[in-house]
């Protein structure tokens, strides 16, 4: 698998894959998220997100969606906690028009006013959404709980009093101090020869002016182990357990990322899901989800139950822990996991929309792309005592924080 790399003026770092395929994908990810918000700015690098398609000098709303649109193509952008994204799906005949419509909204991003105003209202509706979905909200809250006063603790989305709060004034200083051109990484998977694709993305990112600040993130420390329980008028009880866990670059992080898929990823057979769902039918779903950030990370087992079986159900969670902590995992149950994860990495592969933001998170936050074969020797070198270590510094029970609602 090989990739063209290269480094515009302005310090923008550029992937590309060649693929043969109809299919193209394009993308812009930058190194700012909502943890470079300043309190009173919570939930801005969202909006900037969504107010990003509502006109350029040169475009109104409807033209930028209809430029992608027309042609059968998706437009489309997320925010997390370190980054923001905007990226596109598209035929491989109209990378330049994609190209083009790309560089127009990161460079010429208007923010008119009654666009502003329109969508604080759509972003407080999503706000609302989100709260009347617990099996998500307790996940955000769960953060607060972990990174309790850090910038990192805060929801992504904001508050209804932030999000009032914002004007394009506001905006356009967030992004003055935050985004610059030396922590942002162009991205691409599609059939277009490697000159011709250098000559668009020169052609029209060269023209942003260059910034090199790298962001100043105020570094997590000092975590603890903490229990709440929130009464909530719902159907079911929820749990989050917890902890803090190793940072993007730790070497232990790819283990994490085993036992994580080992205890409750995505396939039917994960220890919890048999536990808890096939053997004592207490659980509809239950998943480990393990999250790194650059400084710090988070794991965590969520369930949700019926009421009465909540307390039974995270016996069982704890159970599960016990093991691994005590007794070192088989080598052929240990091998077993390892094809399993290789198997799941290589079907998402396939999906050339997420191998193209995988690409530019990975150049962006290491400067380097591992192959999906290098990928695939550390995990084959995991070893039981790398399952046995993380399981001892991850899964102890006076570092497990919990959050429950009832």
């Amino acid at each position: 698998m090989e990739y063209q790399l290269f480094t515009l003026a302005n310090g923008i770092r550029v992937v590309h894959q060649q693929v043969d395929s109809p299919v193209a994908h394009f993308g812009v990810v930058v190194n700012t998220g909502s943890r470079d918000e300043e309190e009173q700015e919570q939930g801005i690098a969202h909006f900037i997100e969504h107010t990003l398609f509502k006109g350029t000098r040169k475009r109104k709303a409807y033209q930028i969606i209809n430029r992608i649109e027309d042609v059968g193509g998706e437009l489309n952008a997320y925010t997390t906690k370190e980054e923001t994204a905007i990226y596109a799906t598209f035929l491989s005949g109209y990378y330049s028009r994609t190209i083009e419509l790309i560089s127009d909204i990161v460079v010429n991003a208007a923010f008119p006013e009654k666009e502003i105003e329109l969508e604080k209202e759509v972003v407080i509706e999503e706000i609302n959404s989100y709260n009347d979905s617990p099996a998500e909200l307790i996940y955000d809250e769960f953060e607060e709980l972990i990174y309790n006063g850090h910038p990192i603790a805060r929801n992504i989305l904001g508050t209804p009093e932030t999000v009032r709060a914002f004007s394009r004034e506001k905006i356009k200083n967030f992004i003055k101090k935050n985004y610059h051109t030396h922590q942002m990484v162009i991205c691409s998977v599609g059939n277009i020869q490697a000159a011709k694709f250098e000559k668009l993305v020169k052609a029209h990112f060269d023209i942003l002016p260059e910034k090199n600040n790298a962001p100043v993130r105020k570094p997590f420390s000092g975590y603890f182990a903490q229990s709440n329980e929130v009464v909530k008028d719902t159907f079911q009880s929820h749990c989050i357990v917890g902890a803090e866990a190793y940072h993007i670059d730790h070497s232990m992080r790819l283990p994490l990322v085993l036992l994580n898929n080992i205890l409750g990823g995505n396939s039917m057979n994960s220890k919890l899901n048999m536990s808890l769902r096939e053997k004592h039918g207490l659980v509809y779903n239950v998943e480990a989800n393990y999250t790194p950030y650059t400084d710090t990370g988070i794991f965590t087992v969520y369930f949700g139950t019926e009421r009465n079986n909540l307390y039974k159900a995270f016996d069982l969670v704890m159970k599960e822990f016990k093991w691994f902590r005590e007794q070192k995992m088989k080598h052929q149950t240990l091998e077993r996991a390892k094809k399993q994860l290789i198997g799941q990495l290589a079907i998402s592969n396939e999906n050339r929309e997420d191998l193209m933001l995988t690409i530019g998170r990975s150049y962006l936050y290491f400067n380097k792309i591992d192959t999906i074969e290098t990928v695939i020797e550390k995990i084959n070198n995991i070893s039981s005592d790398d399952i046995f270590q993380v399981s001892n510094e991850i899964l102890v029970p006076q570092n497990l924080s919990k959050l429950i609602f009832l």
